[in-house]
């Protein structure tokens, strides 16, 4: 007998038979008054079933202030869409963002942090507001069923929002050097990391699952972190090419984007979300760009009650059905 005693419920998980392993991307040197230190790595974490059936891996990029285990679980204990997608025949590589999760942050290596996630803010973004929110599996207050879990690994952004999006960019853009053509999955705030990648590696991002992505474009979020450049807060290769954002802002209309012509891109919205109201611009601004960009609604699909996180609510495993037909008949189809 142990002398310990297993979690009966939270954290719990059916026996798996795959394959898993994690690296580093961790190639940016910098020399300090402490002598010489690795720059906001990325930390990746990877999963894949005995045979993989699918042809193009998944890269997942959790939203701001999160980290792996937003995919790796439910706050009531259940497997996280990390798990389905391999459950579908997909290998999978889940990143902790630079400055986020794993992915240590010394203010001295890689710069200030922003302000602490708050109680205040994950009662806004994720707790029941709107009508029809029914699939939260925690309640509003600390102390509440599932809140606790929900919050407790929700940690700060940095504080340059336009460095940390280099960052994304920099570091997914060699994680795609090393694994080759994939399919980038982002959540929330992890949303401009996406169009940053596919922006480096055009070639190598083979479509884009944007779910609930920041925005919409031009959005005034905080000081020191506006997307100023449409999408985002750090530059994307316009064209024409544009130095200054006010004069991009106000000539969007005469530019597009050569890395995002033609991609699949499906924006995922919960139909109950705060975001639904504004995440339909956000795709007419992605078709402008050349993008072929498209809606998908959880609600028209026969999958209700969502907010602004479906893979932490209790029909996570509903919400994923339409994703992963459409990664399967749009992103898959021919590839090799």
């Amino acid at each position: 007998m142990t002398a310990y005693q297993l979690p009966d419920a939270l954290g719990a998980r059916e026996p798996r038979t795959t394959r898993s392993g994690f690296f580093w991307i961790n190639d940016d040197l910098v020399t300090t008054e402490h002598g010489r230190n690795y720059r906001a790595p990325l930390y990746v974490e990877w999963e894949a079933p005995v045979v993989v059936t699918r042809p193009l891996p998944l890269v997942l990029v959790h939203g701001g202030g999160g980290q792996i285990t937003d995919w790796r679980g439910t706050p009531d204990g259940r497997d996280g869409w990390m798990q389905r997608f391999v459950d579908a025949g997909y290998a999978v590589f889940a990143v902790d963002r630079p400055a986020h999760g794993r992915s240590w942050n010394h203010p001295d290596v890689v710069g200030a942090p922003g302000a602490p996630f708050t109680v205040e803010a994950a009662k806004g973004l994720f707790t029941p507001g709107i009508e029809g929110h029914t699939q939260a599996v925690w309640g509003t207050e600390p102390g509440d069923a599932g809140f606790d879990q929900l919050a407790a690994g929700m940690g700060f952004l940095p504080h340059d929002l336009a460095e940390s999006h280099r960052l994304d960019q920099v570091r997914l853009a060699a994680l795609l050097d090393r694994i080759g053509p994939a399919v980038l999955v982002t959540h929330s705030a992890g949303g401009p990391a996406g169009w940053l990648a596919l922006d480096a590696r055009p070639d190598l991002v083979r479509a884009v699952v944007a779910i609930e992505p920041m925005g919409p474009q031009f959005s005034k979020l905080f000081e020191g972190g506006d997307l100023v450049w449409g999408l985002t807060a750090s530059p994307l290769a316009y064209d024409p090419p544009v130095a200054d954002p006010a004069t991009l802002e106000a000539t969007i209309a005469d530019h597009r984007l050569p890395s995002h012509a033609g991609k699949p891109v499906v924006v995922v919205v919960g139909e109950a979300s705060p975001f639904a109201a504004f995440e339909g611009v956000v795709v007419e601004h992605l078709q402008g760009l050349g993008a072929d960009a498209r809606l998908m609604n959880l609600g028209d699909h026969g999958v209700h009650g969502n907010g602004h996180a479906p893979m932490l609510e209790r029909n996570s495993d509903d919400a994923i059905e339409p994703i992963l037909a459409w990664i399967d008949s749009t992103a898959n189809a021919g590839a090799e």
